[in-house]
């Protein structure tokens, strides 16, 4: 992962390279079309030198035929000839042929022409001058390399600039996001964030301020409201309980009063047993328990099983262990019990009678294996109140109290269906 100005330097950094690739062919064209708009006119002035020349020297034709005929010998660059026809405009041409002047035999190089009139002793003259054009292309290296250099320490400085200057610019919204990093909404402690003369620093401070002083109002509200919930709820349900129990054992019941107050104590210790286990979701989530002990996960795991031995017998399940010793984990060791208890006891409500359960313990896993007939539907596995099909006596929490007490942990649960084995793992 990169910082924010780091990618934005990035992008202009590859922007900076395109515009110089682009320059070069840029610099080429500039610089020849000013090099032959120089050599037109340089190639004018010397026809008009030619022709003054010429003139001044008074000379007869006879002597001016012999006088042009040794120019053209020593002039092999420009050439006089008599114009049958005058040009009606000059004539500007580029060519590329053999220089004559250069050493190397396949030296072609390239030429700038003028095709000009003028008069010589008040006659009609052709003028031909091609002057050698200097290679382009050297130049236009030579620019690109002194660009190049310059592009090289533009670049440079802007990193150099970006990683001293993001410093300092970027302090005060490091220790706001420092600050946030710590900050724990169960501690309700505030947080006061650095003044800054930043105006979008400051907006964001003020927002943020804003947003965690409204968190730890809802957070005081919900934890009150869990506290009372519980003794609220908790106190009334105990109260029907124990006036079904006095009916219960009543000698004046009927058979039928009797079922009908047997099935209102069962819907009281689900109502109770969901109420607790809501209650511990919303604790769990409002982050109410410390997880920073050390808890030796190994000893949980016997206690629960033969906590659960009863559960094992009437259901005649054969229970295979395998279970490594000293296993300690960073957590809280009321909920990791609650975690081991609900994955055993999901195991056991589905084991079919007779069946096994196998329960591992590694320093790194806690695994448990029942036999099963197919697999549950992991859509609706850690969801709350979405018990299985055939399953009508669990309160459809288990499992996501397991799944909250995870998170919490950051551990991880899993679950999947191979050779006729239902398998949830925690890994830590």
């Amino acid at each position: 992962m990169k910082n924010l100005l780091q990618k934005s330097l990035k992008q202009l950094t590859i922007y900076a390279f395109i515009v110089f690739a682009l320059s070069i062919p840029s610099y080429f064209l500039l610089v020849d079309w000013i090099w032959l708009k120089e050599l037109d006119e340089n190639n004018h002035l010397i026809a008009e030198r030619i022709e003054n020349e010429f003139n001044e020297q008074h000379i007869s034709d006879e002597k001016l035929a012999e006088s042009i005929q040794f120019w053209n010998e020593i002039q092999p660059t420009s050439k006089i000839e008599n114009a049958g026809q005058p040009l009606t405009k000059d004539s500007l041409y580029t060519i590329r042929r053999k220089n004559i002047y250069a050493t190397r035999d396949d030296a072609i190089d390239r030429f700038r022409g003028l095709k000009t009139n003028i008069k010589i002793n008040n006659q009609d003259y052709e003028l031909t001058i091609e002057t050698n054009v200097e290679e382009t292309e050297e130049t236009v290296a030579y620019i690109a390399m002194i660009t190049l250099l310059f592009f090289l320490i533009l670049v440079i400085g802007f990193w150099i600039l970006n990683r001293r200057l993001s410093k300092k610019l970027w302090q005060p919204f490091q220790d706001t996001l420092q600050k946030l990093k710590s900050f724990q909404l169960n501690s309700q402690r505030p947080v006061y964030f650095e003044e800054t003369d930043t105006i979008e620093f400051a907006e964001l401070n003020a927002t943020l301020d804003k947003l965690l002083q409204h968190s730890i109002t809802t957070y005081k509200n919900q934890k009150e409201f869990t506290e009372n919930a519980s003794h609220e709820l908790q106190t009334p349900l105990a109260v029907l309980k124990n006036k079904v129990d006095i009916l219960l054992q009543s000698n004046d019941l009927t058979e039928k009063q009797y079922h009908i107050a047997e099935e209102m104590n069962k819907a009281l210790i689900r109502s109770s047993r969901i109420n607790k286990n809501l209650l511990l979701l919303a604790k769990i989530e409002n982050s109410q328990f410390d997880n920073s002990g050390q808890i030796r996960f190994d000893t949980l795991v016997l206690q629960s099983m033969d906590a659960l031995q009863e559960h094992f017998n009437e259901k005649k399940i054969s229970v295979a262990r395998d279970i490594s010793s000293d296993v300690e984990v960073k957590g809280n060791g009321g909920l990791t019990e609650a975690l081991i208890n609900n994955i055993i006891i999901n195991a056991i409500r589905h084991t079919p009678p007779a069946g096994t359960i196998r329960v591992a313990l590694t320093t790194s896993v806690f695994e448990v294996r029942n036999s099963g007939e197919q697999a549950l539907s992991t859509s609706l596995l850690f969801k709350r109140f979405s018990r299985m099909p055939a399953d009508d006596s669990g309160g459809g929490l288990g499992l996501s109290i397991v799944q909250e007490i995870c998170n919490l942990h950051g551990w991880q649960v899993t679950y999947r269906f191979e050779n006729n084995e239902h398998i949830f793992k925690v890994a830590f």
